[in-house]
Order: C-alpha cells, then sequence, then structure tokens
C-alpha cells in the first residue's frame, strides 16, 4: 500500500542522515563525491534520487540503494496520483 503524502527523499536525507551527524551540505557533498549544487537540488525537492546517488548515499549511510529507490519512487508515484484527474485517458480491454 502506498504511502499518503511521502516525504521527498531529499527532506528524509537531511532530517535523518544529515543533522543528526551534524553535516553541513558542503562537507556532505564532498563526502558523497558530488558537486554541493546536486545535494541542494536533492535536499531542497529539485531533483530526484537517482540510481548513481543511491548507491552513492548507501554506501555513505550504510543503507541500501533499493531504499533510496524506493522513497523516490513513492514519492513520484504521489505527485503522478495527484494529477492523474487530469489525464485524459481510455481504457483498452481484450475483445
Amino acid at each position: 500500500m502506498r504511502m499518503h503524502n511521502p516525504p521527498h527523499p531529499g527532506e528524509v536525507l537531511r532530517e535523518l542522515c544529515l543533522e543528526p551527524l551534524g553535516l553541513s551540505v558542503t562537507d556532505a557533498a564532498e563526502a558523497l563525491g558530488v558537486a554541493r549544487k546536486t545535494l541542494s537540488a536533492i535536499l531542497n525537492g529539485r531533483s530526484g534520487i537517482s540510481p548513481e546517488m543511491a548507491i552513492r548515499l548507501g554506501m555513505a549511510f550504510d543503507t541500501t540503494p533499493e531504499s533510496w529507490l524506493n522513497q523516490q519512487v513513492q514519492y513520484d508515484l504521489w505527485v503522478a496520483e495527484q494529477r492523474s484527474k487530469e489525464m485524459h485517458v481510455k481504457r483498452l480491454a481484450a475483445a
């Protein structure tokens, strides 16, 4: 069952990983081997977690890449479902 209004994974990353360790965006980006701008976009919900970033996060925080990707999929699906009433789709069925 999908979560109702799941948080963006960047919010989870900030609250559960960076803040408890007292890490700045700059320090975390350096540790992850990415640009500060890249990490900032994720933390501020302007960008999603890619498979490569999921692997980096898994390595850095001893989590699984799948957990990060699952959070992203749940968030993306919820956002898309919010727009589903605007979609014009015809139901197709086998004859």
